[in-house]
């Protein structure tokens, strides 16, 4: 186990076993990988990365994770997205590929792996920005999305630009503050979109320098106060990147977690 936790960003993983496009932009596809094994056919599970939405960071630091679910009998796509820094990515580029893509792979991984996708929609699991990526999802799209575990999830995006995340994100995400753009903040923060309908596992670290986990504590309670299935899981040990890391402590409650919503829904 490494000690820096910033190891798996640039972990070697096995290459995905097929790379599908879901639009026309280069950045518009997602890697797709086969679960091991041969048991039942099982729901997609869609990783959307984070990297607070910079073009810096893309979807191939989430690779060690995909392995691990696939190795636990998931078929995986883990989705890429304009971000911002590149032409088209912040508002809406960014959010709009996410829709598209949440829609589009369960049928395209259907295609690829017939045998191993099961019917219906699919889990996301959204990492930090990657996390308010697939609560926005699943609050915009209820019907395409099966469940969200949500680690370390950027929850308040209002919030997180008064905080002044990763040295103004929030901002070039979606081009001001609250009072500049209100309606795209009303848009997109899942805090403004409660209730959301999904089945919703936040998992957060309490030692997490990137993402306060008061912003998941916040969350959880608006979000049961309005009606919605949110479970707030803490680790008091954990900080921001072993939740994506397979070597971390943290990992088999991660497993848990997942297991805790795909085995509600049929076919998974």
């Amino acid at each position: 186990m490494s000690c820096d936790p910033r190891a798996v960003l640039t972990r070697p993983a096995p290459a995905p076993d097929l790379t599908v496009a879901y639009d026309h932009h280069p950045d518009q596809i997602a890697d797709l990988r086969r679960p091991t094994g041969a048991g039942p056919a099982r729901r997609l599970v869609i990783v959307v990365h984070g990297g607070f939405w910079r073009a810096e960071y893309d979807r191939r630091h989430t690779a060690p994770l995909a392995t691990a679910l696939a190795a636990l009998g998931h078929p995986v796509a883990q989705v890429e997205y304009r971000r911002t820094g590149q032409p088209g990515g912040g508002w809406p580029g960014t959010l709009t590929d996410v829709l598209t893509g949440v829609s589009e792979l369960p049928r395209l991984a259907a295609e690829a792996f017939p045998d191993a996708v099961a019917a219906g929609p699919p889990v996301l699991i959204g990492h930090s920005a990657g996390g308010q990526l697939a609560l926005y999802a699943a609050a915009t799209m209820p019907t395409a999305v099966g469940g969200v575990l949500a680690l370390a999830p950027v929850a308040n995006l209002a919030e997180a630009y008064r905080l002044d995340l990763d040295t103004g994100a929030v901002g070039a995400l979606l081009g001001g503050g609250p009072a500049e753009v209100p309606d795209r903040y009303a848009a997109c923060d899942p805090r403004s979109l409660l209730p959301i309908s999904s089945r919703i596992v936040v998992m957060h670290g309490a030692l997490d320098r990137q993402v306060p986990v008061a912003m998941s504590r916040e969350f959880a309670a608006a979000g049961c106060a309005a009606g919605s299935d949110v479970n707030l899981i803490e680790l008091p040990t954990c900080e921001h990147f072993s939740l994506i890391d397979p070597e971390s402590e943290a990992w088999p409650d991660v497993a848990d977690a997942l297991r805790s919503i795909t085995r509600e829904l049929p076919g998974s």
